[in-house]
């Protein structure tokens, strides 16, 4: 079947839900948002013909070019094009769910169908369904929230591979010019990504738009000479929603091999207890360990170290955590979630109390709630301190932790979820008197992560967002550092 380059604009829905579509197709995709939308309201059509009593579906576009070098060569060039239909048919409170990449109008029947038998034959469930009309976000609050930036070029056409490589060498090389203990490199890569989708389903939603993701990193080795050579490896990485707000090549180099150099010399230490400060991208994770603990999956399966915790005091008072779904070219940011909910700002946590969960229809209705709009996760979270300064650099940081350990490394997945004991590998710095005194590794910090967010004693005016998070160093008052 040909490629459609235009499709006739969609007025498919209702006259109060009606949105006109673009037929025009944008750089690096093959569909129009009006091909999609069409596509969708076929496979909704179908399926209330076979008798479903409500049903949903999304179609989605996604392409890519991801290029990578290695000491001044081109090791890969990779490009992706991935399509997909996917449909959920209710009989009831029985779900089934089927997709398809292939758009022709017997596959989306086939598709459709395939969703029914599924649902004919699944058990019930009373809380499946789509969402409840009252919290579906209607066409007027679908903001423009200026995600989708393709990466072109001088000539107006897709980044090539070439141009990728010249980014990607750049950068490596870089790394490797600063210093002459610069000897190695795992090697540099760059990415631009892009995608679009439109859903709808029964209950009156209809919507979708396009988003990207743009970015470079690289890996430099550093090395001391000598018989038994020490060798160290640290990363650093750009990303964006728009190429032009990447930092430049040269600048992620450098930097990336000065925190490798930084790490030369790096010893064990005994084992003790001490304050633990985490980097701000590390800081991120101990974020993301909450969303986890609070999300409505875990919840309702009762697997959360947080259950119960909703208006608790899980952090000091000075802690907020603040959900914004509308930031403009946020990593997080949508005018809905995945079920076409309503999204909306809040303060996750105020003063230390849990304010909310993460929720979806469906969790909520396990758990006897509402939705919160976080079908697909959360939505641009901000961790601050109202005790934060903004002289509180990471300099003042270290001056905050006088002591103990500075962490800009860990490995190891070891989280546990449901009791919240936490224990991961980790490299960094041994800070003495608020000043640096030299690179440790090979140590495991532990402790539990109910005690560790009750012991934030301060949060950097050095914020760094990773991914759809956004925290300053956390400085925590006391964690077991296990050594030598």
């Amino acid at each position: 079947m040909k490629t459609p380059r235009t499709a006739k604009k969609s007025t498919a829905g209702t006259a109060s839900n009606a949105v006109p579509l673009s037929d025009t197709v944008a750089p690096g995709f093959s569909y129009s948002p009006a091909f999609f939308a069409d596509l969708v309201e076929q496979a909704l059509a179908h399926a209330k013909k076979l008798g479903a009593s409500d049903a949903g579906a999304d179609a989605s576009e996604a392409c890519g070019l991801s290029v990578s070098v290695r000491k001044g060569e081109l090791e890969t060039v990779e490009r992706n094009r991935d399509k997909s239909l996917g449909v959920t048919v209710y009989i009831g409170q029985r779900r089934g769910n089927a997709s398809t990449s292939d758009f022709s109008p017997q596959a989306v029947q086939q598709t459709v169908q395939a969703a029914f038998d599924i649902a004919r034959f699944t058990a019930e469930d009373p809380a499946a369904g789509l969402p409840d009309a009252a919290d579906i976000a209607p066409p007027d609050s679908h903001r423009d929230l200026d995600l989708f930036h393709p990466w072109l070029q001088d000539d107006g056409q897709p980044l090539g591979s070439e141009e990728a490589a010249s980014l990607a060498l750049r950068c490596e090389e870089a790394a490797l010019s600063l210093n002459q203990r610069i000897t190695n490199s795992e090697g540099a890569s760059v990415s631009a990504q892009q995608s679009h989708f439109f859903s709808a389903h029964t209950r009156g939603f209809r919507g979708g738009y396009a988003s990207s993701r743009h970015g470079f990193s690289v890996s430099p080795i550093a090395s001391l000479p000598g018989k038994n050579a020490e060798m160290q490896r640290d990363f650093w990485y750009t990303s964006q929603r728009r190429a032009q707000d990447l930092a430049s090549p040269e600048s992620v180099g450098r930097y990336a091999a000065e925190r490798a150099l930084s790490r030369l010399g790096s010893r064990k230490i005994p084992t003790t207890e001490c304050p633990v400060l985490f980097e701000a991208p590390l800081a991120a994770g101990l974020l993301g360990s909450f969303v986890q603990a609070v999300i409505g999956g875990a919840l309702y399966r009762r697997s959360s170290f947080l259950l119960d915790s909703l208006g608790k005091q899980v952090f000091p008072k000075h802690i907020h955590i603040e959900e914004d779904p509308f930031i403009l070219c946020g990593k997080g940011s949508s005018p809905f979630d995945n079920e076409g909910v309503r999204v909306q700002q809040r303060l996750v946590v105020d003063g230390g109390r849990v304010g909310g969960y993460f929720l979806s229809s469906y969790s909520a209705r396990k758990l006897g709630m509402q939705t919160t709009g976080n079908a697909g996760g959360s939505h641009n979270l901000r961790l601050y301190s109202t005790l934060t300064r903004n002289k509180d650099d990471l300099a003042a940081m270290l001056q905050k932790l006088g002591t103990g350990l500075f962490v800009v490394e860990l490995m190891g997945q070891g989280v546990n979820y449901v009791t919240g004991d936490y224990s991961r590998g980790a490299s960094g710095f041994w800070v003495e008197n608020g000043e640096i005194a030299f690179p440790v590794q090979e140590v495991t910090i532990a402790g539990n992560l109910k005690e560790m967010y009750q012991g934030i004693e301060a949060v950097g005016a050095d914020a760094y967002s990773y991914g759809a998070k956004t925290v300053g160093s956390i400085l925590i008052n006391r964690m077991k550092v296990a050594g030598a």
